[in-house]
């Protein structure tokens, strides 16, 4: 089976505003949040289907304890994944094992990020790491990199946890990101994101001589719903007919 991509792309534009202090301490509680609601999980359930396209929850657990694992590569200076192969083949053997030894690994893998995150000087905070594909970034995205992986994916297990669920901090954050992440797509029309709040973010490709852009308006949570894929644009308005295409994360 072919995982779906379910890593984050990198952003296009960095994120203008890492707090690595803040956003580590963040990510804790996120990962606190969700060993909780694993701990409940059994067997049948972690056999069930997540709401990805052809993974169990049992593959969405194993993607986020690899996940950790490869960024403390990634903060070691080593390559995220072996390759994109090592990457499925991984996710797929660790797939189908018992609740408690999944519990287990999400923790274990939580913790040593943890401890690779807090050996980490000012200094280094701020140096450039490599990210899959060989996308680079700072070391300093990484804390609320992994938190849209835990807060995404906890929605992607389907077991009570849903968009509207997610801190306002966090939404209004990845709101910004997906935006950016958007930004000078050639594959999607200028867009223009609206919230109730008055925030205005452009994304898309520049538009051309008299081509307006599509207004898409709702509250932060739906739009982040429908940037990341996660819905099919729930409690969104267009000022076209149909919301804009948006290429697979």
């Amino acid at each position: 089976m072919t995982s779906p991509d379910a890593d984050p792309a990198p952003d296009p534009v960095p994120d203008p505003t890492p707090d690595p202090a803040a956003d580590t301490a963040a990510l804790r509680e996120s990962t606190d949040r969700l060993l909780a609601a694993v701990r409940k999980l059994d067997d049948a359930s972690l056999a069930e289907p997540s709401r990805l396209p052809g993974w169990t929850r049992g593959h969405v657990l194993a993607h986020l304890a690899r996940n950790a694992d490869a960024l403390v590569n990634v903060l070691a200076g080593r390559p995220m994944y072996p390759s994109a192969e090592a990457r499925e083949a991984d996710i797929e053997r660790d797939a189908s094992r018992p609740p408690a030894v999944q519990l287990e690994d999400l923790r274990g893998s939580a913790a040593r990020l943890d401890e690779a995150m807090a050996a980490l000087t000012g200094e280094e905070w701020g140096a450039t790491v490599e990210l899959r594909n060989g996308v680079t970034d700072l070391a300093s995205s990484i804390p609320f990199r992994r938190r849209i992986e835990v807060e995404l994916h906890h929605v992607d297990l389907g077991i009570g946890y849903e968009l509207e669920d997610m801190p306002a901090s966090f939404t209004d954050r990845e709101l910004e990101n997906m935006a950016r992440r958007f930004s000078g797509h050639p594959g999607v029309e200028p867009v223009e994101l609206r919230a109730p709040d008055g925030r205005v973010l452009r994304t898309g490709r520049a538009a051309g001589e008299g081509e307006p852009a599509v207004t898409v308006a709702g509250s932060p949570t739906a739009l982040v719903g429908w940037l990341t894929g996660r819905t099919a644009g729930a409690g969104l308005t267009a000022s076209a007919p149909v919301l804009p295409t948006l290429p697979p994360l």
